[in-house]
């Protein structure tokens, strides 16, 4: 296929990235140059082309939360930071189940466990470490959702032990560039993220891992970060834009330090970097894009998002995720756990209206 466009610096890359080449780091820099339109059109042409016309949508929950002893500059869950949080222990895996319950009845196609922790460790707690293989176990079993999870580091046993359980997908963020990730993290440095990353795809599991956009980073460095995650070979990489949280080292500045154009065209280079993966909006994405600009990425390259609450702050209901979906001309992904898209829409007008009558009868009262 050829893809149609005076622009040539545009169209080299697409035919090729359709002919089953991979550009380069010098190719990836050039597109971030072009204009955002032309970007992105080509862009969703690839996606069109080798994706399947669905977005994939996931949620997560916060199964342990806060006290972690790493200090990622961006995360309200440091330990290093008074960021007021609240905090609690791994979560009762019976806990765990609802969560991933009321996710499979929006819609979700993956549920993610995530802790707050530089890795859940089966020799220093073992208790812990049961506590989350009960977990794995009752969604494995309970639901028709295939299961992520976020533990921080693992050891080569640790990930086969998690895939032998039937995890089906392992989460490590690499959060930016190796040149800058030590601006950002000092606790532990790069490579170690990296090789929990291999363990797990050793392992059998497919690997989710991706950026946070906005922290100061420059262009190059959004292309270098891309350009790791392709060595590892990633199926899903989730794009986190800033939501600055006070308390953190990056918690002074207002928004992201992205602009609404670079985020697309970035969204655009990261679908032709890696142009069968599921290019995933996560964090931060309703903070920095309207409700009107949300469909954006998706005209863009990117065919998956995190639905519902994050770690530490809320985030969009399933609902509206699906209305933002279908503005872009795009159909929500059932291949795992086919549901009904408007039940889950006339569920959530169903809540509001439950929620409009409480106010006004509190406000009677």
């Amino acid at each position: 296929m050829v893809y149609e466009t005076d622009n040539r610096t545009i169209a080299d890359a697409v035919t090729r990235v359709l002919d089953g080449e991979q550009i380069d780091r010098t190719d990836a820099i050039a597109l971030l140059a072009q204009p955002v339109d032309e970007l992105a059109a080509a862009a969703d042409t690839v996606r069109a082309t080798l994706g399947d016309g669905t977005v994939d949508a996931c949620s997560i929950v916060n199964a342990k939360a806060g006290n972690c002893a790493e200090d990622c500059g961006f995360c309200a869950q440091s330990a290093h930071f008074d960021t007021g949080i609240e905090t609690h222990g791994f979560l009762d895996p019976e806990e765990i189940l609802a969560a991933a319950k009321r996710a499979e009845a929006d819609g979700a196609q993956r549920f993610g466990i995530v802790v707050a922790e530089k890795g859940v460790s089966k020799d220093t707690r073992p208790e812990e470490w049961e506590e989350v293989l009960r977990a794995v176990r009752l969604v494995r079993d309970e639901t028709d959702i295939e299961i992520d999870a976020s533990l921080g580091l693992l050891t080569q046993e640790e990930a086969d032990i998690l895939a032998e359980e039937g995890l089906n997908h392992y989460n490590h963020n690499i959060e930016t560039s190796p040149r800058y990730f030590d601006e950002i993290v000092s606790t532990h440095d790069f490579e170690d993220r990296l090789k929990t990353l291999r363990r797990a795809k050793n392992a059998g599991m497919d690997i989710c891992a991706g950026v946070i956009l906005g922290m100061g980073e420059t262009p190059a460095d959004r292309v270098d970060a891309a350009l790791e995650l392709r060595k590892i070979g990633v199926s899903s990489l989730p794009v986190n834009i800033l939501n600055p949280v006070e308390g953190t080292p990056l918690g002074d500045r207002e928004t992201a330090a992205i602009s609404k154009t670079d985020l697309i065209k970035t969204i655009a280079v990261y679908r032709l970097l890696h142009p069968t993966a599921r290019v995933r909006l996560t964090g931060g994405r309703e903070v920095n894009l309207a409700a009107d600009e949300q469909h954006w990425p998706f005209e863009a390259g990117a065919d998956g998002l995190l639905t519902g609450d994050y770690l530490t702050t809320g985030g969009q209901d399933a609902a509206t995720d699906i209305e933002v979906i279908e503005n872009a001309g795009l159909e929500p992904n059932m291949a795992v756990n086919e549901f009904d898209p408007d039940r889950v829409k006339q569920a959530a007008s169903a809540d509001g209206d439950a929620d409009d009558q409480a106010v006004e009868s509190s406000a009677d009262d």
